[in-house]
């Protein structure tokens, strides 16, 4: 009986040796895995902080990339649409210019073009160096009318004037007539002058009541050489004035056309 205990106690201890055995190499087992475990996962922990640093730096540098991709889209947007309300404006501005110009054009009165005639050169006329023989006076009888008072056809001008009016040269010149009868040209004249103005013109002054210079006296334009009268055949105070081509009667041409013609008239 004893024996049998004995044998059965020894069994149960054998099996309680194996299960432990067997516990403790389970035990190892698991703790082994489990190291196992910890030593696969123990080499990526140690990257992992690197790994995630490199990812946030990039998706940095990206979100700044993107957003200064934005910024100057929209800078370049806005400089766009500056640009574009600045060339409106301006047309804006012109277009308003022209329509004033337009509003101007039509309210201004429309001015006719005037014509002048065209400027004349201005001609100031020499100064004749001839003169009328008489400040004032009345033209009376002509040079060639025939009539009683005339042996010949009227030799001269008749110039209208008072007694004692101032007779003057036409022309200035040297005396080579003075005195009654003519000068020497007959006593129809009465008292008479003739002065010599250069090759074949001379002039004549007749029927005067007085004489003012002598032959051979030089004399000048309008100069007075004496008073009207009316000396020698004569129906009233006058001047009886020749132009002649030599000293002498019968040599006289139309003297108002002379004058005239030398701007004396």
């Amino acid at each position: 009986m004893r024996k049998h205990i004995t044998t059965r106690i020894a069994s149960t201890s054998a099996l309680r040796t194996r299960a432990a055995v067997v516990g403790m190499g389970m035990g190892a087992t698991v703790a082994l895995g489990a190291g196992v475990a910890l030593a696969v996962d123990s080499p990526s922990s140690d990257h992992r902080p690197v790994a995630a640093a490199e990812q946030q730096a990039d998706a940095a540098k990206k979100a700044e990339s993107v957003k200064q991709a934005e910024a100057a889209k929209k800078a370049e947007a806005a400089e766009q649409a500056a640009a574009a309300k600045k060339a409106a404006a301006e047309r804006a501005e012109k277009a308003e210019a022209a329509k004033k110009a337009s509003r101007d054009h039509k309210r201004a009165p429309v001015k006719k073009a005037e014509h002048k005639p065209a400027a004349k050169p201005a001609h100031k006329p020499k100064p004749s160096s001839w003169t009328a023989p008489l400040n004032k006076y009345t033209l009376g009888s002509t040079f060639g009318l025939a009539g009683s008072h005339w042996a010949h056809n009227h030799s001269g001008q008749d110039f209208v004037v008072p007694t004692g009016t101032a007779v003057k040269a036409a022309h200035a010149g040297t005396v080579v007539k003075a005195g009654p009868n003519g000068g020497g040209d007959g006593p129809a004249y009465g008292n008479a002058i003739v002065i010599r103005h250069g090759a074949q013109v001379y002039t004549q002054y007749a029927h005067l009541s007085k004489i003012n210079v002598h032959v051979g006296q030089a004399v000048g334009k309008g100069q007075q050489i004496g008073l009207s009268g009316s000396t020698g055949n004569s129906t009233g105070p006058h001047l009886h004035f020749e132009v002649r081509t030599t000293p002498n009667y019968g040599t006289a041409v139309e003297p108002v056309h002379f004058l005239r013609s030398h701007g004396a008239l």
